[in-house]
């Protein structure tokens, strides 16, 4: 539990610690978390810093956002999204009908549905996830930087 709170502390500390207008700052983390649902695991900084470039958003944020999906959390995020897009588009008792036998061709006539749903759950989970990630951090910076105007602080406090 230690290490939870203090990885929250250090995440925070980032968070309001960004130059950036809070627009900015929780632009990039919207966009990081809407690139880390919806491109897999391994392109997510590839795609996310560049886009916080052009957007001129924050990068960190925009790194740090895609951090949802990681080695520890794929295995719950990606099945979950997966399962439930297929089973909407397809019917429930298609994702339990798995084939008898497992071969090349019973194999390939399964990957387009599923990775067709793969992509649609995670576009899915990132217009429901970037909204509230960035009302929730813009809240978190404003609110930090409004007491640390009250303080004296003006260091950080744009």
């Amino acid at each position: 539990m230690r290490s939870l709170r203090s990885f929250w502390r250090d995440t925070k500390a980032r968070i309001v610690r960004d130059p950036m207008s809070p627009d900015a700052v929780a632009g990039g983390w919207a966009l990081g978390m809407f690139i880390g649902c919806s491109v897999p695991f391994g392109l997510q900084l590839i795609v996310s810093v560049p886009l916080a470039l052009m957007m001129k958003v924050s990068k960190a944020g925009a790194v740090l956002g895609t951090f949802i999906t990681n080695p520890a959390t794929i295995f719950f995020i990606y099945p979950a999204q997966t399962w439930a897009v297929y089973n909407l588009l397809f019917g429930s008792r298609a994702m339990g009908e798995l084939p008898s036998e497992w071969t090349r061709q019973s194999v390939m006539a399964m990957s387009g549905p599923v990775i067709l749903s793969f992509f649609l759950g995670g576009l899915a989970l990132g217009i429901v996830l970037s909204p509230i990630t960035f009302f929730a951090v813009r809240h978190i910076v404003v609110k930090y930087r409004s007491i640390c105007r009250k303080k004296g602080n003006t260091q950080l406090s744009r």
